[in-house]
Order: structure tokens, then C-alpha cells, then sequence
């Protein structure tokens, strides 16, 4: 077969399914992409200059629509030329977020297309005035509104839609869901496993030593901003340095904005609570070292003693599918997000997300439990083992590809049943573009999720 994806940021969202494509050594698979330094043996990248966004004198509330048609102009360009070349996808894959491919249904009217829908906005149900330390003015609400724009023109091309969990399938309006498959996306768990030999190490990230006799409590995220509880985890910070001298504090992002705002004040949100809580806090406790590589992020999940996961209602984070894939005492925010997740006392603990007092003490509690971090060390890999299988997400993956074609892209040598219990995706009611190679083709459905 031939696959065409598109992303920004190649390779996304699917990373996990190019390898798999690729390691089937039958497939042609490109990337239309802007430039990056990422790279996967076997896939031909195509980069896409990024169109200029002089926007100022568009409306607030369409600059989003006009970012996203801006790329698809753009990316459709670069396919019109991919077509004189004598490329013809049989089917498309991309994330509709930023209007890349809204018009390449123009360039292959007959392809398969499967997009990546994310999130639905809405101004009372999710994140926006989740937080009342940060209101939301009745003022921004048509432009939140408008920001769905570039969803809305995307679920009426035509194709098919899949999203990574139930929550965030419940964002879009009952027209919407019937045309979105949820695909729960899967963990490397060979990769993400637990290595209880780390606790007797000394281990160093930054300028700290975190040594076995120590309590490591993590926090990671991609750019410390409150949309994912920067701010909560900050304030909880000086209970924690009171009740306990053996606590260790490493927090692991950036200084960016990945969602929402940044500060009214000016510079980053760390610069902010470290000013508001810095007296209160012990510099040589507790490490900022700012985005690391991905060894050093798993070696500090491998060795917490308590890892802090709190999120608004929103996207959730590929760090907590792979927290608990390791085996980490999870302590996250009692949102819809982590709920779908995370069972309280189970494999995790749930705590009220914006109360720091309460975390506080749902870290103090577990330092304290020896018997309940044990249990839900096991509770979080079992969970990743029964729901995170990386072969149960790619095996879902792969039968929606082969209702849309009619041809399954990795049919494994010996069908058996996937063994997990990662939800297979649910049929739509659009009908697939693509015609099917043969009536055995299209009949076949060599490997299934469990229910």
C-alpha cells in the first residue's frame, strides 16, 4: 500500500504506526511535514515551507481558520507536486488540527482518508473557566467557538475520524462522534517497564544527586504552565519540604506555552511561582532541568517514589500512559481526563486538581504507606499491560486502515487474539472511499482488540 501523512511536527501522533508500516517492509510510506531533524529509516519526509501568517489584521476570532488555510494551500501545493511525480496515496493519515490536510480530498479525490480529531473546544465543559484562579471572559467565548472551525470543515471531507480516548471523543457534539473511531493509543512497554535496580543507585538529572535513601517525587510536562498544574504542584511544594528532609523534587519541562496563556506579569510561569513560593522552598531540594532526553526522563519515572500527574480537562499527556507503564505510583488530578485512567486506590490515587494542600497530603500519605505504594506499583503496570499494549494499539490501527481500504497493512503470520483489553475501534457510519483490492481483502479482519 501507499501511505501519505501529514503533521507539522513529523512524526506526531504517529510515530508508533510508521515504524510498524515501515517494519513490514511492503509498504511506501511518505511524510509531508515542515522541516525537522527527525528522522525514520524508510520513510521519504517531504517538508513543507511553513506559510507567513501575516494575520493582524484578521479577526481574533478567524486567525485560527486563517493559520489553517494558509497550510492547507500550502500543503495541497506540495501534493499537486507529489501527483505530477506519479505518487497516488491509497490512503491519507494526518492530524486535522492545524487545516493541513483540508485540501487534499481536491488533489486525491479517491483516497482513503483517516484523520487525527484531538480535541472539540467549548467554553463551559472543559478547560476554559476549569480554573477560577484564571476566569474566562464571556468576552473570548466566540472566539473559542470559532477555533472549532477547522474541525468543522474537516468532518464534512468525507473520510473517517479516530481520537485516543473516550473523554476526548465526548467533546464533539453527537453528530461528530458518530463519525470519529476512538483508537486507545498504545505504550512501548518493553521500553516503558519497570527497573527496581535504579533505587539503589545514586541518581544524578541536572545539578542533583538523588541518592537511594532519598524521596523522589517527579513531575514532568512538556512546559510548566498551569493548563497542566504547574501551579497546584508549586504550592504544594513548601508542606512538602516542612514535613519530610529526605523529599527530592525533580520537575521536568519547559519554560514555554504549550497551552493556554502566558503570565499577565511577563516571563514564564516558573519565574512566577518560584517568586510568589521561592522563600519557602529549598533550592537543593528541588531541580528544574528543563526539558531532558528521553533516558533521562525514564530513569526519573523508574525511580519515583511518587509521581505528580494533574492536567485541566483536556488532551491527556503521552507521560502518564508511560508513568504507568513503569510502574510509578501515580498521584493525578481528579479531572475527566485522568479518571478515564486512572481507578483511585487501584493503579493510582486521585486528588482534588487544584487543591495543593490535599496533594500534599496524597504524597505524604503514600511516602508514608509502604503496602499502598506496592500495590499501586503493580496496580499501574497491570493496568499498562491490560490496556497499553502497544500490539492492541497497532492491531486496532490496523483494522480501521483495513475497513477504510479493504486491505490489512500488517496482518500478522499466525492470526491470534490480541490478549489485552484495549477497546477496538468503533465503526463509523462513513463508508470507505477507497475501493478494495478483492472481495478476500476486503472480507479480511486477521486481528482484532479484545473488547
Amino acid at each position: 500500500m501507499k501511505f501519505l501523512f501529514v503533521h507539522q511536527n513529523y512524526p506526531g501522533q504517529f510515530l508508533h504506526l510508521v515504524r510498524h508500516l515501515v517494519a513490514a517492509k511492503r509498504h511506501e510510506v511518505v511524510f509531508v511535514t515542515e522541516p525537522n531533524a527527525n528522522e525514520i529509516i524508510g520513510v521519504r519526509k517531504v517538508p513543507y515551507a511553513r506559510p507567513k501568517l501575516d494575520i493582524t489584521d484578521t479577526h481574533i476570532a478567524a486567525r485560527e481558520l486563517d493559520n489553517g488555510v494558509r497550510r492547507a494551500e500550502t500543503v495541497a501545493k506540495t501534493a499537486y507536486g507529489l501527483r505530477h511525480l506519479g505518487y497516488t496515496p491509497d490512503i491519507i493519515i494526518g492530524h486535522h488540527g492545524w487545516g493541513e490536510m483540508l485540501n487534499l480530498r481536491d488533489v486525491w479525490p479517491d483516497a482513503a482518508m483517516l484523520g487525527y480529531f484531538e480535541f472539540y473546544y467549548q467554553h463551559d465543559q472543559a478547560d476554559v473557566g476549569f480554573d477560577p484562579e484564571f476566569p474566562a471572559a464571556s468576552l473570548d467565548f466566540p472566539r473559542i467557538r470559532a477555533k472549532n472551525a477547522i474541525n468543522h470543515v474537516a468532518l464534512n471531507l468525507g473520510g473517517a475520524g479516530q481520537t485516543p480516548t473516550d473523554w476526548q471523543l465526548s467533546t464533539y457534539p453527537d453528530w461528530a462522534r458518530r463519525r470519529i473511531d476512538v483508537v486507545w493509543e498504545g505504550v512501548d512497554l518493553a521500553t516503558c517497564r519497570p527497573d527496581p535496580a535504579i533505587r539503589k543507585q545514586t541518581l544524578k538529572i541536572g545539578d542533583m544527586a538523588i541518592r537511594p535513601t532519598d524521596k523522589l517525587i517527579t513531575y514532568v510536562s512538556r512546559d510548566l504552565e498551569p493548563y497542566r498544574g504547574f501551579h497546584v504542584m508549586m504550592r504544594a511544594l513548601p508542606d512538602l519540604m516542612r514535613a519530610r528532609k529526605d523529599i527530592k523534587v525533580v520537575m521536568i519541562g519547559g519554560d514555554g506555552i504549550s497551552y493556554g496563556a502566558a503570565p499577565r506579569t511577563g516571563g514564564n510561569w516558573r519565574e512566577v511561582m518560584l517568586a510568589e513560593l521561592g522563600h519557602d522552598i529549598d533550592p537543593t531540594r528541588v531541580v528544574f532541568p528543563g526539558r531532558v532526553d528521553y533516558l533521562t526522563y525514564l530513569a526519573a519515572l523508574r525511580r519515583s517514589d511518587a509521581h505528580v500527574y494533574l492536567t485541566y480537562p483536556f488532551v491527556a499527556s503521552w507521560s502518564l500512559r508511560e508513568a504507568l507503564a513503569i510502574g510509578c505510583p501515580v498521584i493525578g488530578g481528579d479531572s475527566a481526563t485522568v479518571r478515564e485512567f486512572i481507578s483511585h486506590g487501584e493503579n493510582g490515587l486521585l486528588t482534588p486538581c487544584l487543591d495543593p494542600r490535599a496533594l500534599a497530603r496524597a504524597v505524604l500519605g503514600l511516602l508514608e504507606d509502604k503496602a499502598l505504594t506496592r500495590g499501586l506499583r503493580a496496580g499501574a503496570r497491570g493496568y499498562a499491560e491490560r490496556r497499553l499494549a502497544m500490539a492492541d494499539y497497532l492491531a486496532s490501527y490496523c483494522g480501521l486502515i483495513e475497513r477504510l481500504t479493504g486491505e490489512n497493512p500488517a496482518p500478522a503470520a499466525h492470526p491470534t487474539p490480541v490478549t489485552g483489553n484495549a477497546p477496538a475501534p468503533r465503526q463509523g457510519r462513513l463508508a470507505p472511499r477507497a475501493r478494495p483490492r478483492s472481495g478476500a481483502a476486503a472480507s479480511r479482519r486477521l486481528v482484532a482488540a479484545a473488547e
